[in-house]
């Protein structure tokens, strides 16, 4: 790395960000999340957008839709005074690949997943529009937070993926093609090792390619993680490729839990007030089954 990785200033939707060198990161406080840059300067593999980063005009309906990403990041949200190290989550927002719903799946995410003892991680993928930079983006930010397990009081055997949508499809990706990297080494953070230990598929889209099928980009075997399905059937586009899913992990004997509601629709992140809207509680009590949380605590810390 030398000295080709400088500091630099940018922000999570306009841009403004310290990031700081992947290899000595300082912890962050609780009350902010650390944001580091995934790639030393000028090493990115892959291509970029065009245009600077920047967020879409407001809906009404209190997202945040971020594009043209060209500087991947993750920002880390730690738990406040864990006194042991504890889980981790990467979370990847969706937004079929065109833009990122930042807060709404997001930052909500890792501030429930802090509530309930996890370090939350949201993934800052390249969008639009670049599959493989995303997949590069993912496979990178494993290997970052392993490196910084420690400085960032987490559990090293505890590390996790969970995306939404296309952001499920891409944690998808990296729980079934984890054996090669798809970039060259760069550094010693490459020589950690790509698969998450588990894996939360929160509507995923993309899973299947027509006629009940798993798509051949996802070679789910006995390696894959244990995972954690969340869809609902009135979502038509989706929930086929997630019932296959569930079978090719049934098939290769993955331990998987498949939380099935019939409401809820497609993109609701934590909002819903449909019947899907306890998938939260679900997927806490399987991590604890699972034994990536050692015990259930509730929001308020108790």
């Amino acid at each position: 790395m030398g000295n080709n990785f400088m500091p630099l200033v940018f922000s999570a939707v306009s841009c403004v960000v310290l990031v700081m060198p992947v290899w000595a990161e300082k912890p962050a406080s609780s009350a902010a999340p650390l944001n580091i840059a995934l790639w030393p300067r000028e090493k990115m593999p892959g291509e970029v957008s065009k245009g600077p980063e920047r967020e879409l005009p407001s809906r009404g309906d209190n997202v945040t839709r971020i594009t043209d990403i060209n500087e991947p990041s993750i920002a880390v949200y730690k738990v406040g005074d864990a006194s042991k190290p504890t889980p981790a989550v990467i979370v990847c927002p969706g937004g079929a690949y065109g833009i990122l719903a930042y807060n709404k799946e997001g930052t909500e995410i890792a501030n429930w997943l802090n509530s309930i003892g996890i370090t939350g991680i949201v993934l800052k993928y390249r969008v639009p529009g670049n599959q493989s930079g995303a997949f590069q983006d993912i496979q990178r930010a494993i290997r970052v937070v392993r490196h910084n397990a420690t400085n960032w009081n987490i559990s090293p055997d505890r590390i996790g993926v969970m995306g939404f949508s296309a952001g499920g499809h891409l944690s998808a990706r990296l729980s079934t093609n984890f054996s090669q990297a798809t970039y060259p080494r760069l550094d010693v953070v490459d020589d950690k090792n790509l698969r998450p230990d588990f894996a939360i598929l929160v509507y995923p889209a993309y899973l299947s390619k027509g006629q009940g099928k798993i798509s051949q980009e996802l070679p789910v075997n006995d390696k894959t993680p244990p995972t954690f399905i969340v869809h609902t059937e009135d979502d038509k586009s989706f929930v086929a490729g997630s019932k296959v899913y569930r079978e090719a992990l049934e098939t290769a004997k993955v331990s998987n839990d498949f939380f099935l509601c019939a409401t809820g629709g497609h993109g609701y992140g934590l909002r819903s007030d449909k019947e899907i809207k306890v998938w939260p509680k679900k997927c806490q009590a399987w991590l604890v089954k699972q034994g990536i949380l050692k015990e259930a605590v509730s929001a308020d810390g108790k």
